[in-house]
């Protein structure tokens, strides 16, 4: 499962990660008033977190990449594009 933070739609992002064997994601909007106050993302069966950096602030970076480091979970931070986001995949061994 991959947890997706930021954007409001994903477009061909979805299909990528698919692509790629996500078969699972689990989508937060960056604008919700809970993920910038430091909102708890359960992260049991997740193997890969993407924050999209030009759809968020400061404070939710900081708190999704501490919950990923304490759960030992591959943190991206890209831009929402697909050519970014397959760029990022390659370079954390997601081929």
């Amino acid at each position: 499962m991959a947890i997706l933070i930021g954007a409001d739609r994903l477009g061909n992002i979805e299909k990528l990660l698919k692509a790629r064997g996500f078969s699972k994601l689990k989508h937060i909007s960056g604008r919700h008033s809970k993920a910038q106050g430091g909102m708890v993302v359960g992260m049991s069966n997740a193997t890969l977190m993407i924050l999209f950096t030009d759809f968020v602030g400061h404070n939710v970076m900081h708190n999704f990449r501490k919950q990923a480091k304490a759960q030992k979970i591959p943190f991206i931070a890209c831009r929402r594009s697909v050519s970014d986001v397959a760029r990022s995949l390659e370079k954390f061994g997601f081929a």
